[in-house]
């Protein structure tokens, strides 16, 4: 088995340490940093995610931090959702696209103020674009990669462990909304968010030094909890729809074709907005119900309609709850509705599908 050489190019995060003693079987590498994509049998889990709580070390989330006068400024060039509404302590999915209206990462952004804003980056070298549109526009801004790293309490039972640790302020945190929080005499941002259905929390853990600290604190503290050391779970974030970067959408998708038409505002003036209007509709993503014995869904598998290709599946993994193959696929939206039937090209053979009106979560 092949495995992958360490480097000061691959770095790691305030809580590897802990992820180490958890028994971490396997990584990937996101945002040029360790990533766990195995701690223990994913299946289980899978089970016990959904029942209990887990502590994910996250910190392959890097931030962006945008500061200055112009911060507002660039980011309304740089995204099409509007944000006139944002308030200083919310937090807001949102595609970000290039000017030919491709998506170049599609982000968590938190207004910390008028003149800063965080965005807690999916896996791409988003720093250097902003900064190459800030240089090139000469915006009063500074654009820098602050020492924070995510960490993430994610799990039905979250919230009652965060307040042993955090207090009570926890339960007035709202969904996609955050609140400074004190740690050991350290102030740090908590924000109900997470990349999973169960509901949780974001730990933005500011200091390196502060990680292991919080993370024996929070391990301790969820005993009574039955908590685990997890990682984002493939199997749940298929069943609930959650995109992934590089995977189910990339530059080649525009925010129309990723299902995120919501989160495009006509009114806003950004970067690419006339390409986005000019680019043709024809495909978007989809929920994939696929028969039959699976492999590894590690390539693009072709879906065809009646001999006709309609499509790929980019994600897919047996669901145990709803006893199914689970998928994601980006599929012609004429061709294709919900409902119809499919076929879907994997390694070992062509299997029968159906198209889904949703996802399963």
């Amino acid at each position: 088995m092949a495995t992958i050489t360490p480097s000061l190019r691959t770095r790691r995060t305030p809580f590897s340490e802990g992820v180490e003693k958890a028994g971490v079987t396997s990584y990937t590498v996101y945002n040029h940093t360790l990533l766990a994509s195995q701690v223990g049998n994913y299946v289980e889990d899978y089970h016990h995610l959904k029942r209990n709580v887990q502590i994910w070390d996250v910190a392959c989330e890097k931030q962006v931090r945008i500061r200055g006068f112009d911060a507002e400024r660039l980011m309304r060039l740089l995204s099409p959702r509007n944000l006139d509404k944002m308030q200083d302590d919310q937090c807001f999915y949102i595609p970000m696209i290039d000017r030919n209206g491709g998506i170049v990462n599609d982000p968590v952004v938190i207004k910390i103020g008028i003149s800063e804003y965080w965005i807690s980056i999916a896996d791409s070298d988003y720093l250097l674009y902003a900064l190459g549109v800030a240089d090139a526009l000469n915006f009063d801004v500074i654009i820098d990669e602050p020492d924070i790293s995510p960490l993430a309490i994610q799990g039905p039972k979250s919230e009652d462990l965060m307040v042993k640790v955090f207090g009570t302020e926890i339960r007035d945190i709202r969904f996609f909304r955050y609140k400074k929080l004190n740690f050991a005499g350290r102030e740090m941002l908590v924000a109900r968010s997470g990349y999973s259905k169960q509901g949780g929390f974001e730990i933005y853990v500011d200091g390196f030094d502060y990680g292991m600290p919080l993370w024996d604190t929070l391990l301790a503290a969820g005993e009574e909890f039955n908590i685990k050391v997890g990682c984002p779970n493939l199997i749940e974030r298929i069943e609930g729809g959650l995109l992934s970067y590089g995977n189910d959408i990339t530059r080649e998708h525009t925010p129309f074709e990723a299902g995120l038409a919501k989160f495009v505002n006509s009114k806003e003036d950004f970067l690419g907005k006339a390409k986005l209007k000019q680019r043709p509709f024809n495909r978007i993503i989809r929920a994939i119900q696929i028969d039959g014995e699976i492999p590894p869904c590690e390539r693009h598998w072709p879906v065809f309609l009646k001999g006709k290709r309609v499509g790929n599946v980019t994600s897919a993994i047996f669901s145990p709850d709803f006893g199914c193959n689970a998928a994601i696929g980006m599929i012609d939206v004429e061709k294709a509705p919900p409902g119809t039937k499919i076929e879907v090209e994997t390694q070992i053979g062509l299997r029968d599908a159906r198209v889904r009106s949703k996802f399963w979560l």
